[in-house]
């Protein structure tokens, strides 16, 4: 009984520093696309895309598309103006999922 209690004390202290990581992501999400429309600009190094997917990935994805479309970053791109959303589209479900999913006893 006592390794179950650990562990959903663990679990409840994984849960509550999620947003955090969420908020976090965004905010670099955010300012990696800012940066990488600027580098455009000006004929710099740029961010690679598979860099900026990444990031959408592990969390960024909100705010990025969101970048992506109020600074017109990247709005040609299928891959993003797609991908993104169903980068998204995938991380809702997956939330939805943890949230209620019911243990099997």
């Amino acid at each position: 009984y006592g390794a179950l209690q650990n562990m959903n004390t663990l679990s409840m202290n994984f849960l509550s520093l999620l947003p955090w990581y969420f908020f976090i992501m965004n905010l670099f999400a955010a300012g990696i696309t800012i940066a990488d429309k600027r580098r455009a600009v000006r004929h710099k190094y740029r961010v690679p895309e598979r860099v900026l997917l990444l990031i959408s990935l592990l969390g960024g994805s909100i705010a990025m598309y969101a970048t992506m479309r109020i600074i017109r970053h990247k709005t040609q791109h299928p891959k993003f103006m797609v991908g993104i959303p169903l980068i998204l589209v995938f991380q809702l479900f997956l939330l939805l999922f943890f949230l209620f999913a019911r243990p099997i006893t």
